[in-house]
């Protein structure tokens, strides 16, 4: 049966990414279509309307999107995170979801320390600084993201706690971190703490003041994760009451708090101009092409290991 994929990437992939995907659905006998670079949904619902399966990055694809399309059997997020992807309506219409998990995480970890080293030695102003060695890293979250993270916090010679109710022992112990026994001793132990959690009805707004102001002194919060997580009323509270307190991220808080930011607390905190965590030619290549794969291996052989519906 002849399948026609859609890559819809308001972001786009680089062009040998997207190469890529393309020649991978084109050997399996499928209809590659690209949508890159477009403003707005009706683009996206005009081209959805007769594909078997779409690949996206951070695109919306909410019920609206889902509705306009009469043959979708597949959506698969070229990345972790599918929080932009409504899956309850997906489901009711017998659509399936998948993600490409660990395929970004080496570019979101290397950022993390980026981000870091920027922020310990003062944004580059020329003052001192402090180093990232001996320093203690937590990790909320231990998966494909958290250890990667891990991976390099050991080359620059930290000490790692984390926590996860989901991750077995033998795996943290496999990874050189001590596992704690609740977020808040991580919290309370850990100078720096990476966000790796994802955006569920449990995590929003989680990430407030109860939290941030267990953080020791100098205490500063890396955010590589999702915005929703951040309850931003108790981090400008935290920001006004802790001037030891720093915030780093890849990704943006709403205008409200980032005006407030730019005019109080812009020495403290630093945000990337865009979300670049996965913005390396090795990840896109990485997610584009394992999400081209799982959709052939979804309707060559009945392959659902990545199902998140």
């Amino acid at each position: 049966m002849s399948r026609t994929v859609l890559l819809a990437t308001e972001k786009p992939f680089s062009a040998a990414a997207r190469n890529e995907v393309v020649s991978i659905l084109e050997k399996a006998g499928y209809t590659a279509r690209v949508l890159e670079s477009y403003k707005g949904k009706a683009p996206l619902i005009d081209a959805i309307r007769d594909v078997d399966a779409v690949i996206v990055r951070s695109d919306i694809i909410d019920a609206e999107v889902l509705g306009a399309a009469s043959k979708l059997a597949l959506v698969v997020r070229a990345g972790a995170g599918y929080d932009n992807i409504d899956c309850a309506t997906a489901r009711s219409r017998n659509v399936a979801v998948m993600n490409t998990p660990g395929q970004n995480a080496n570019a979101v970890a290397e950022l993390a320390f980026g981000m870091m080293v920027y922020m310990a030695r003062g944004k580059f102003n020329g003052k001192t600084g402090t180093e990232l060695r001996g320093k203690t890293l937590g990790l909320h979250a231990f998966g494909a993201v958290g250890r990667a993270v891990a991976t390099i916090a050991k080359g620059f010679g930290m000490t790692l706690f984390a926590y996860d109710p989901f991750v077995k022992p033998e795996v943290f112990r496999e990874a050189g971190v001590e596992a704690v026994g609740s977020v808040e001793e991580l919290y309370r132990r850990s100078q720096y703490v990476s966000l790796h959690v994802p955006a569920t009805a449990e995590t929003k707004g989680s990430i407030g003041k109860g939290l941030l102001s267990l953080l020791p002194a100098g205490g500063t919060l890396v955010n590589t994760a999702r915005k929703e997580i951040i309850n931003e009323p108790e981090l400008l509270e935290v920001l006004e009451s802790r001037k030891d307190f720093r915030y780093i991220s890849d990704i943006a808080p709403t205008d409200a708090t980032a005006a407030v930011i730019k005019e109080k607390y812009a020495d403290r905190v630093y945000v990337t101009p865009n979300k670049m965590g996965a913005q390396t030619e090795e990840a896109n290549v990485n997610a584009g092409l394992a999400a081209a794969r799982q959709i052939v291996g979804f309707f060559e052989r009945g392959e659902k290991q990545f199902v998140v519906n």
